[in-house]
């Protein structure tokens, strides 16, 4: 049983899954165990070229970000289970949280964050009925949205990123991702406010 299992592995999802991962010194969340699904393929990230980014290098690809930020979630927070070569075929309602079918096994998790990318091709069953057409982008495109309020579909379960309901830029969907980080710590910590910075 997760914590959270957070499901994508885009600016929304690694950064959520950062934020969860640096928390491992606050006494609420060195318990909790933090999984993420690292589907990659479909991410926007893989043909995305970043020069208006504040503090990242003007050139960098998006499939470098992919990669290297994998690599700073496996180095810096080994405890946060990674699993690759899964894609999400089912999200599923429990008593104790949810259950989430991949195309190779089963994972239960009593919080789930949803931060895949907001195409209509989504094919995560359990998720139709929070789905409609996205607010902030081009109704040609017919991009979509799970409905939520401020990130929270339903009692613990959580949409990131542009699915969220926000505009596709990168700063905007990690900030998302980071959002929803510091909401479910908050809760870990019985509702007092959480942020995690480190200091030199």
């Amino acid at each position: 049983m997760f914590d959270v299992l957070i499901i994508g592995g885009g600016a929304a999802g690694m950064s959520c899954a950062l934020v969860l991962g640096s928390a491992k010194n606050q006494a609420f969340a060195a318990d909790k165990r933090i999984g993420i699904i690292l589907h990659q393929k479909t991410s926007h990230l893989q043909n995305a070229l970043f020069n208006n980014v504040l503090g990242i290098t003007p050139g960098t690809t998006g499939a470098d970000i992919l990669n290297s930020g994998k690599k700073q979630l496996t180095t810096l927070y080994s405890h946060v289970n990674c699993i690759e070569t899964e894609k999400v075929q089912a999200i599923t309602k429990t008593a104790d949280g949810f259950t989430v079918t991949t195309n190779k096994t089963t994972y239960n998790s009593k919080i789930v964050v949803v931060a895949v990318g907001y195409t209509n091709l989504l094919t995560i069953s359990g998720l139709e009925a929070f789905v409609e057409p996205h607010p902030r982008a081009k109704i040609e495109k017919e991009r979509i949205w799970l409905k939520n309020n401020n990130h929270l579909i339903e009692n613990g379960l959580y949409v990131a990123g542009t699915l969220a309901g926000w505009r596709s830029q990168f700063a905007i969907a990690s900030g998302s991702g980071a959002h929803v980080a510091t909401d479910i710590l908050t809760l870990w910590n019985n509702g007092q406010h959480v942020k995690v910075h480190d200091k030199v």
